[in-house]
């Protein structure tokens, strides 16, 4: 079992989303979030003075998957959150390790639990 998290630009979530069923992945956790990379923020202009936002908008996706399914996953979210032209900002795709996960309504634990 893993955790796939990814951070990916807000506008590119509906197409991970399509991507993602495609590929029979359908539970995910979706959290708007801040945070600043390589792009290291922006500067916008406000009332004739340049104001540099620091904190871009993403978007965090948290998704539990059984061991055959995390190659086509990672591969659906990477190839639709990709933007046009090679930009930076396009987010990040983190696999971490799943020790267990229980299923509160029924009781059952393990690959089970997370479903197919």
């Amino acid at each position: 079992m893993k955790l796939i998290v990814a951070i990916i630009r807000p506008e590119k979530l509906e197409a991970v989303q399509n991507a993602l069923e495609a590929v029979d992945v359908h539970l995910m956790t979706v959290s708007d979030v801040r945070g600043c990379g390589r792009q290291r923020g922006y500067t916008e202009t406000f009332r004739g003075g340049r104001i540099p936002i620091r904190l871009v908008s993403k978007v965090k996706l948290e998704i539990a998957v059984n061991d055959a399914y995390l190659q086509p996953a990672v591969a659906a979210i990477t190839t639709a959150a990709k933007s046009e032209g090679d930009r930076i900002g396009d987010g990040k795709v983190f696999v971490l390790p799943l020790e267990e996960c229980y299923r509160i309504r029924t009781g059952e634990s393990g690959t089970v639990a997370i479903g197919p």
